[in-house]
């Protein structure tokens, strides 16, 4: 782990720990092989960033985390975990956080199957929160995960984005869930709606500039500093935001010359070309703006807030988004 997050993670570490425990217990099975799984996953967990972000905000005004705050960060973190799953499947992933994939171990059937135990584990917790709010908040975001994923396929077969379609896309695929971990770790201990609405925006706006800097990670990434493969959205004519910049900028056939290029570089792995044409277009620079922008958002609305150690480190999170390598 970086030095950044082990920062960022500093004044919570007894709650991570407390965490972990209650996760891998929410998740045992009598069934032995989703039990494996499961431990597999724990063992390779990555950053835990939505988990961690929920925690922070528990803490916001200065109380302890209860129950209800360690089920807000074990839900929040078992439906991204679930959607992992079966993003791999569907992008056909072999490697991720620099681990192979549970489709590469174990075949798509089982990734699948487990993905859809995770997301009824998630189902099952949501119900033991008996407050309509934290019901409704999981059920809305269940809801646009959805869309966000599907609208994403959609658009690669008809191969044509918008900036406003892609910012709509990532909203729901990324930062609603993000959002909702910020959300719910704070509701789960302070019923404020001025300050809860704060949280929840902090979280959208942080989702989005994570979400651009993953799709800047497809272009210039590699599997080193990323844990996967660069160029897999590309491949699968999944155009993000320095593409669509780039696009906005050509006439129609300078598009199809680009799209093209594009796409002959793409299947030779010739990463260095695809960079060069984005960066002489402007899109990763406009990609980094976007990504500033929506951190500068971000942190405004933690102002709200009296400074405190949980504070600073949820404005490091977004510090961390901006420059992190992986």
């Amino acid at each position: 782990m970086s030095k950044i997050i082990s920062k960022i993670r500093k004044p919570i570490d007894s709650d991570v720990l407390v965490f972990n425990a209650i996760l891998k217990d929410n998740l045992k099975s009598d069934v032995s092989i989703i039990n494996s799984i499961v431990n597999y996953l724990i063992k390779t967990k990555g950053k835990q960033y939505r988990a961690v972000l929920s925690l922070l905000c528990s803490r916001l005004d200065g109380k302890e985390p209860n129950d209800s705050t360690y089920l807000s960060a074990i839900t929040v973190e078992v439906l991204h975990v679930a959607t992992l799953l079966h993003d791999d499947v569907v992008d056909d992933s072999d490697i991720r956080r620099g681990w192979p994939t549970i489709n590469k171990i174990w075949k798509n059937k089982l990734s699948i199957l487990v993905g859809d135990y995770l997301f009824s584990k998630a189902l099952s917790n949501t119900s033991q929160f008996n407050d309509l709010n934290c019901i409704n908040t999981l059920s809305d975001i269940s809801k646009r995960l959805s869309e966000g994923e599907i609208m994403q396929i959609e658009k690669a077969i008809n191969k044509d984005i918008s900036e406003k379609e892609y910012f709509k896309m990532i909203s729901d695929k990324t930062a609603s869930l993000i959002s909702a971990a910020c959300y719910l770790g704070y509701y789960s201990n302070d019923k404020n709606e001025i300050k809860g609405e704060s949280v929840k925006k902090f979280g959208e706006y942080l989702g989005i500039a994570y979400q651009i800097k993953d799709d800047v990670f497809d272009i210039v990434g590699n599997i080193d500093n990323t844990g996967k493969k660069s160029n897999l959205d590309l491949k699968k004519n999944m155009l993000t935001l320095p593409f669509i910049h780039c696009l906005s900028k050509l006439n129609s056939k300078e598009k199809n010359i680009f799209l093209r290029n594009i796409k002959k570089s793409s299947s030779s792995s010739d990463i260095g070309k695809i960079k060069k044409m984005v960066n002489d277009l402007g899109g990763l620079d406009y990609a980094q703006s976007k990504i500033e922008e929506f951190s500068i958002l971000a942190k405004n609305e933690l102002s709200i807030f009296k400074d405190s150690s949980f504070k600073d480190s949820l404005l490091l999170a977004v510090d961390f988004n901006i420059s992190r390598k992986f």
